[in-house]
């Protein structure tokens, strides 16, 4: 799929299966989800989704309004990127011999990322922040050697007083 990445997200019922059925829906339509947050919310009746797509508006209006149709699904709607909180965790094992961890610690002190784990021949390394900001990390400390490296996915809160809320009785689309 090409097109913008865009930010969906979807106050759905705490209950089996809802992941399957939204999943399944971008499925049918031909969407690939590039990253899907899931999690509680303050209300233990409700989960909050985060999923990151590409497509092109119209594309994205189309699976909004789908989505809201899905019954379990309460209110959804697209975030911008502009008006948004955005944090994604990264863990990373990096390899790394005995000269160059000085050199690691000085990146990680850059980036403001925390060594969590120290082998004798690697690293893990734990990152917060923008996606950009672990992608550019990844960019860095690619050259020692990534063993194995592992993301949340995107979760994102929209600023100000506009929140994600469900009246219990009725589905809403914002």
């Amino acid at each position: 799929m090409t097109g913008e990445t865009h930010i969906i997200s979807a106050l759905v019922a705490n209950e089996s299966g809802i992941l399957s059925r939204v999943s399944g829906l971008f499925a049918r339509r031909c969407f690939n989800i590039e990253s899907l947050s899931t999690c509680a919310t303050e209300d233990p009746k409700h989960q909050r989704m985060t999923i990151v797509v590409r497509g092109d508006a119209s594309e994205i209006k189309q699976i909004v309004l789908q989505l809201g149709k899905l019954p379990a699904c309460l209110m959804t709607g697209e975030i911008s990127a502009a008006k948004a909180v955005m944090r994604e965790l990264l863990l990373v094992k990096i390899k790394a011999k005995a000269k160059e961890r000085a050199e690691i610690e000085t990146v990680c002190r850059t980036y403001e990322a925390k060594i969590v784990d120290l082998s004798p021949d690697s690293v893990v390394v734990e990152l917060t922040g923008k996606p950009s900001k672990i992608d550019g990390f990844i960019e860095v400390v690619e050259h020692y050697g990534i063993l194995e490296l592992s993301r949340t996915g995107l979760t994102a809160i929209e600023r100000g007083g506009k929140i994600l809320k469900s009246d219990e009785n009725k589905t809403e689309t914002v």
